[in-house]
Parts: structure tokens; C-alpha cells; sequence
């Protein structure tokens, strides 16, 4: 598949729509893809998600998504055996794809459904290396930038048709004969869904701790060797952000609930002990 010409694979854009912004802490509530080969759009999937706690005006606020819509909706895990087989052997492309395959993984993994092993694409950092006249590279701005189709903004099957357009601008700038590898080449991050298994953070003491303590919302006492946050500190683990420039836990400083959600950087997190 990497020496694959892109015009040759099977490419599927996706989305989620979520509760909030940390897995483990948050739920998904929609989830979208289309599958694109041969040139054309050839299958979508696509379904809201009943949560197992009601979402906030906040977060109802950015998708739409209400929790009325939701009551009669599928839960994850009547779902995900089915999106989980929709995507089986193509090359995946989301914007932002971090945070889509942090929620995902989570839920494969929960309801034993294999990790993808392919690599995923992201829009957001290829789009960088074609689009450089926007004042930034959010989806909604580049979809007006571009004059792409605009559907419902944080509607899943609507931004996962203008993810699946932007993408394919943007290969095509790249070239029609650029093969799979020369694509991740250029991405420069590597996105594999593998580096986004909750299982692999359960085979250490710290970050198993962390986990335990955001799905039972509990504080940790940590020591923490890393910038203006070192020491030792008493904090509310959020949620862990898997990323391809350093995984992090976002926190909140014990005291300051409503406060400032701060990164602690997983490797510098060198202690960890539930209260």
C-alpha cells in the first residue's frame, strides 16, 4: 500500500462529534465517514450516539447536537462493531486527526475491536504544505478560503465531505503521482492509531494511575519535573491528549476547578498516587 499512487487507495474522511474534549472524560455523540475510491464518494456512514451523562449548553452550543437528539440514538457499542468494519482497509483522513483517534481508540479497544493498522492522514498538517494564504488552517477557514462545499460546521457528515474535498485538493496540488509513502513523508508526523491505544498506557504504574483517576474523577498527587509546573502538586486529571509532539495530561490545579485547564507532559510526570 505505501508505493501505491494516491489516486489508487481507498481514502475515508471522518469525524466525530463528542461531549466534551478529553477521551475517558467525554463521549462521542456522532460519528460520520465517507469512502472515496475511483474518484468518487462510493459509501457514507453515519450516526448520532446516545452518552451515558447529558451534555452541556457549552458543548451543545458548538455542534448542535441536543441531548433530545440523542435519546432514541444507538449507544458506542452498538455502533462501533459497524464503523469499525466501514473502514476496514482504507487510508483514513480527518482534521485535527489526533483528537478523533483519541475518542475512537478508546472505544475500539473497550469493546475489543482491532486498532487500524494503517497510517491516517491529517488535513490540518498537510494542508500546511500547499495553503499558505490563510490566516489559519481550522477547517471552517480553509473550507471559505477555498470555496469548498459548506455544509453544518461541527456536523459530522457535513465536516467529514468538506475534510474529504480539502484533502484531495490538496494531493492533487501534491500530484497524482506522489505514492502513499511520499504523502507521509511530507505530512512530517506520523499518525498511527497504534500510538493511541489506552491498553499501552495501562501497562505503566503512572500513566494507569491517571487513567484510573479521570474515569473516576479523583484527585492524584503527582511529581512533576517539567518547567514553571515542577514539583510536587495535587491536581484533577482531565484527560490525556495523545499527540505527535508529546503526549500530555490536562489537569486542573487542585483548589482551582474552574480554573485553567494546564499540560503536564507525560514523561515528566515522574510520580503518581490517587487520593
Amino acid at each position: 500500500m505505501m508505493n501505491l499512487v494516491w489516486p489508487e487507495l481507498t481514502l475515508i474522511a471522518f469525524d466525530i462529534e463528542t461531549s466534551g474534549a478529553y477521551p475517558l472524560d467525554s463521549e462521542i455523540c456522532e460519528i460520520a465517514a465517507v469512502k472515496w475510491e475511483g474518484g468518487e464518494i462510493v459509501a457514507e456512514f453515519q450516526t448520532l450516539v446516545k452518552p451515558t451523562k447529558p451534555m452541556s449548553d457549552f458543548i451543545i452550543g458548538i455542534h448542535g447536537i441536543t441531548n433530545e437528539m440523542v435519546t432514541t440514538a444507538p449507544m458506542i457499542k452498538e455502533k462501533i462493531g459497524e464503523f469499525r468494519e466501514f473502514i476496514e482497509g482504507g487510508i483514513l483522513v480527518a482534521h485535527h486527526a489526533p483528537f478523533d483517534l483519541g475518542f475512537l481508540s478508546v472505544e475500539f479497544e473497550r469493546f475489543h475491536q482491532a486498532l487500524p493498522s494503517e497510517p491516517v492522514l491529517c488535513t490540518s498538517l498537510i494542508s500546511r504544505k500547499v495553503i499558505t494564504d490563510s490566516e489559519n488552517h481550522k477547517l471552517q477557514t480553509l473550507i471559505k478560503h477555498l470555496g469548498l462545499m459548506q455544509g453544518q460546521a461541527h456536523r459530522a457528515l457535513d465536516d467529514t465531505k468538506a475534510c474529504l474535498e480539502l484533502a484531495l485538493h490538496c494531493l492533487n496540488k501534491f500530484g497524482e503521482e506522489k505514492t502513499l509513502a511520499q504523502i507521509l513523508e511530507l505530512q512530517e508526523k506520523s499518525l498511527y492509531w497504534k500510538n493511541y491505544s489506552i491498553q499501552s498506557l495501562l501497562r505503566n504504574d503512572i500513566t494507569k494511575t491517571l487513567v484510573n483517576a479521570i474515569e473516576k474523577k479523583i484527585k492524584v498527587d503527582i511529581i512533576y519535573q517539567g518547567g514553571s509546573l515542577k514539583g510536587t502538586r495535587t491536581i484533577w486529571p482531565k484527560g490525556i491528549v495523545r499527540n505527535p509532539d508529546g503526549d500530555y495530561l490536562a489537569a486542573l490545579d487542585d483548589g482551582d476547578v474552574g480554573g485553567l485547564v494546564k499540560r503536564f507532559y507525560l514523561g515528566k510526570i515522574k510520580e503518581a498516587c490517587s487520593i
